[in-house]
């Protein structure tokens, strides 16, 4: 009640107060108070003054500090609560906890952030059995850290995690990259590029927390997607310390191309001593082509280096070149047995896409050295080439003129060796056959006759003619001349241009005619003349070769003429019928062909000691050869076959039958020449092919009919075989090759996924550019470098299956190729195999992780086995373990790998191996 009157005496006084304010506007009455002034007059600073002033001993920070302030909005949420604490100023987030700010994104079981120090934890929280789960995940910008826990200011962008794990992608860019994870106790951020760990661990296993191997480091400055410097480190396999060790340690984590040390192998031989094989250095010098430079280094004196360059523009252009030397020493100087070679290969490899110069073209495809390299080589990764015995080499380029008439042009360097055993022990023997270059030019095929709108009918309408000119300079020459002036002491060039004449027309509408003819005219820059010369003192003379420097040509042609056609014949049995229908094509063609004698372009000799007058053309010898003496008057006769069968499909929903075909091509050709004055019929050409088996299995033949008898001396005489006692026919020769591939999923549903790896370029790309096989019949090359799977590999196999050892129960891969050849000969019964073999090759997966294979062959002419190589396959997931065993033979050897599949750290590994 007394507060209540004051508070209403004080409302009264207010009110009073405005209205006497509100009375005395209209008048202002001065106070009668006496103004005096102020005794203190302040200081007026217009400037410097002399007065000392006493600053504060505390003096202000200088540096500026940074406002603790957030710059964005914070977002979070947790699926349990969320909880504000205002006695604690924090916030609390629970279970599938989230926080979201600028680039900056925590995932957690549990978050807490201290909304006044702008400061955050994040840690696991534990399940109903104990487990901890949610482990927390932090990303900032690309940087993605898995720890247990972390703690994380917003201000200062510092981090302190607690078992962080980590995964960095380091590798070749587009050509495959590989993962490295790191795992540290303590790790420290101190801004977005650097981080501090202590008691890491660095490894490409897929478990981080229990990986089968890693690198142990003590302490290491981590940058991300660049680099890890690390100090003492050494490795771990299983837990278990190795003594692989090192004081400090650098692992680049560029993505990209990076410039390196590629680490040697170390070893020794008893023939040349210890050594080191393929060391060397990578370099990319440019973003679109490398170059790896690799040797090997013997102590008894050998040694050899390798350089490898790959260049590609996408849309442009892709190649490579590949240069090999090597300088073998055996035994000791001073030995009988002391011998020092040299021998080298060259590759060249250069494709060009057709987009980007659609009239003109360039390629190359190289394959040249020494004929021994292969066999004598110190680097074992060309075990499967020593079966190679012919090396081949082409190198084009091409231009076309699109205008009417259209022109194509080219010029082009060829390169044949033959490496056979026979050349390799004698090298002055000529095997090396190249034309440098060859020229060639055609022009479109002229139809003068037709009308403009281009429709072409009868004889005359489709008369034509073209013009080809084909003018080459050819060598022969041996290794011993090779890559010497001393090759090109025979070179022979010549030059020929043909126009050839034809038009085709219908007869009785079944018969396709043909009507034509061929002129020629060939240049030569030298011919050989001939004469007898008398021996000396009644010896017998011998004929001599002159050789004519000088342009020189004759000219030649001839006629021909043919009629086909195609017959179709079907026998139906029923659609009912498994085997519905069966079709036969045949082809028969009959042709006839004219060539008169050019004896003008011939001379003769006088044989003195016979008495024989010889006749011979100076363009015997040449390049292109010499024209025919006497006429040529020939009928020749072919028949092609086909033979195909409509089958009901396996598949009850196809609306059509399957056609398979049982005869790709089977055709018998034959010839008589009326102007041979004996043996006119030629022998019977038969050939053939066909695919069986779901197309695994392909055979091919070809034999040869000889209709006539021969005598006592092997020689043919003008006398059928039928009337000589004997068959209508006599076998001359014969050839079959077979070829089957088949595996474990031939019994089985396809995978999409295995047909597509096999279009994937794998270790038989290298064999294949040196000109062997593109497969494992002559043995797999010891090469764990470039051609390793993917970390996956296996992963993928085996689906989500996470054990050491998955078991396959009943299902085992395997696969298993053949190849079959044989070739006969009769043509002097002679009644013998001129080659006989049988080569196979399989593997087969044992486990998940054990694969075993091998490949061999035998030579039932030789009565000997083919190479033979033995293959053992250890996966240990980081890890790969391999063994070849090739047991006897001229090439006994055995190769021991262990290495780490990702290129990241492909130097860890040991190998061992025995030498020829």
């Amino acid at each position: 009640m007394q507060s209540n009157k004051q508070l209403f005496l004080l409302l009264a006084l207010l009110l009073v107060g405005a209205l006497s304010v509100s009375a005395q506007e209209d008048g202002i009455i001065a106070l009668p108070v006496k103004a005096e002034g102020d005794t203190i007059v302040a200081p007026l600073f217009l400037g410097k003054t002399n007065d000392t002033v006493k600053n504060d001993s505390t003096a202000k920070d200088s540096i500026r500090k940074k406002p603790s302030l957030l710059l964005d909005k914070i977002k979070y949420k947790a699926k349990d609560y969320v909880k504000l604490s205002q006695k604690d100023q924090k916030i609390y987030l629970y279970n599938e906890a989230e926080i979201y700010y600028q680039d900056t994104e925590l995932k957690a079981g549990i978050i807490v952030m201290d909304y006044v120090k702008n400061e955050v934890y994040a840690g696991r929280i534990k399940d109903s059995l104990g487990n901890y789960t949610q482990l927390p995940y932090f990303k900032q910008g690309e940087n993605e850290v898995r720890p247990d826990s972390i703690r994380f200011n917003f201000d200062t962008e510092k981090a302190l995690i607690f078992n962080s794990r980590t995964e960095q992608q380091a590798g070749l860019g587009q050509l495959g990259s590989d993962a490295m994870k790191v795992y540290a106790e303590t790790t420290k951020k101190e801004n977005d590029s650097v981080y501090f760990m202590s008691e890491a661990k660095i490894t490409t296993s897929t478990d981080t927390v229990n990986p089968d191997y890693y690198i142990r480091v003590r302490k290491a400055k981590f940058v991300p997607k660049k680099k890890v410097i690390a100090g003492f480190s050494n490795l771990y396999i299983a837990d278990v310390p190795t003594p692989v060790a090192l004081p400090f340690a650098y692992f680049p984590l560029t993505v990209g191309r990076t410039a390196g040390l590629m680490m040697p192998t170390f070893g020794n031989d008893p023939d040349r001593g210890y050594f080191l094989q393929n060391g060397g250095y990578y370099l990319p010098f440019s973003d679109y082509a490398d170059l790896t430079l690799t040797g090997d280094f013997y102590t008894n004196g050998s040694y050899g280096f390798r350089t490898t360059t790959v260049y590609t523009k996408r849309y442009k252009y892709r190649g490579n070149i590949n240069f090999r030397y090597e300088n073998l020493v055996s035994s000791q100087k001073g030995f009988d047995d002391y011998s020092n070679s040299k021998v080298w290969n060259l590759q060249i490899s250069h494709s060009q896409d057709t987009k980007a110069s659609p009239n003109s073209q360039f390629s190359a495809s190289v394959n040249l050295g020494s004929s021994s390299y292969y066999q004598n080589s110190l680097n074992q990764v060309n075990l499967p080439l020593t079966q190679n015995n012919t090396l081949s080499s082409s190198i084009s380029y091409s231009k076309t003129f699109p205008s009417y008439p259209s022109v194509n042009m080219s010029l082009t360097a060829t390169h044949s060796q033959n490496t056979s055993a026979y050349y390799r022990e004698n090298p002055d023997e000529n095997n090396i056959q190249m034309t440098l270059p060859t020229f060639q030019a055609s022009v479109e095929r002229i139809y003068p006759l037709a009308k403009n709108d281009g429709v072409k009918k009868g004889a005359l309408q489709n008369i034509n003619f073209q013009y080809n000119v084909n003018a080459r300079n050819q060598l022969e020459t041996n290794d011993a001349n090779f890559m010497t002036a001393a090759m090109f002491d025979e070179a022979q060039v010549g030059a020929k241009h043909t126009i050839p004449i034809s038009t085709n027309f219908k007869v009785a509408k079944f018969f396709s005619v043909s009507l034509g003819g061929s002129y020629e005219d060939v240049w030569t820059l030298e011919t050989y003349r001939q004469r007898y010369e008398l021996g000396e003192d009644g010896a017998q003379g011998e004929v001599v070769r002159d050789t004519i420097k000088g342009f020189d040509r004759y000219n030649k042609y001839n006629l021909s003429a043919s009629v086909g056609t195609t017959v179709y014949g079907t026998f139906n049995f029923g659609e009912d019928k498994k085997i519905q229908a069966i079709r036969h094509v045949m082809r028969p063609s009959l042709s006839y062909g004219y060539a008169p004698s050019f004896d003008q372009f011939y001379d003769e000799y006088l044989n003195n000691d016979t008495g024989e007058v010889v006749q011979y053309s100076r363009f015997q010898g040449t390049l292109n050869g010499a024209p025919s003496l006497g006429k040529s008057n020939s009928l020749s006769f072919s028949l092609a076959n086909t033979l195909e069968a409509k089958v009901r499909d396996k598949d009850s929903t196809a609306m059509e039958p399957k056609k398979i075909s049982i005869l790709n091509n089977f055709n018998i050709s034959t010839g008589y020449n009326f102007e041979s004055d004996s043996l006119k019929l030629s022998p019977l050409s038969i050939n053939g092919g066909t695919n069986i088996l779901n197309n695994k299995m392909s055979i091919n033949f070809s034999a040869g009919l000889d209709p006539y008898a021969i005598d006592n001396n092997g020689t043919r005489i003008d006398k059928f075989n039928i009337d000589n006692g004997g068959s209508l026919f006599r076998l001359t020769r014969a050839n079959i090759n077979v070829g089957y591939s088949i595996d474990s999923k031939t019994f089985g549903k396809k995978d999409s996924k295995e047909e597509e790896k096999k279009d994937e370029p794998g270790a038989y790309d290298y064999v294949a550019q040196s000109g062997g096989r593109d497969d494992d019949l002559f043995g797999r090359s010891d090469n764990y470098y470039n051609n390793r799977p993917g970390e996956d590999e296996y992963d993928e196999r085996d689906g989500d299956e996470d054990i050491e050892n998955p078991p396959y129960a009943t299902k085992i891969p395997w696969n298993f190729r053949l190849a079959y050849s044989a070739s006969y000969l009769n043509s002097a019964r002679q009644n013998e195999f001129s080659s006989h073999s049988l080569m196979f090759s399989g593997d087969i997966e044992l486990s998940p992780r054990w694969k075993v294979g091998g490949s061999s062959g035998y030579d039932f002419k030789n009565k000997g086995f083919t190479l033979t190589q033995l293959r053992f396959e250890r996966d240990l997931k980081s890890f790969r373990m391999n063994f070849n065993w090739t047991p006897f033979g001229t090439y006994t050897r055995w190769y021991f790998f262990i290495g780490i599949k990702s290129s990241i750290l492909s130097d860890l590994k040991w190998e061992n191996r025995s030498q020829n």
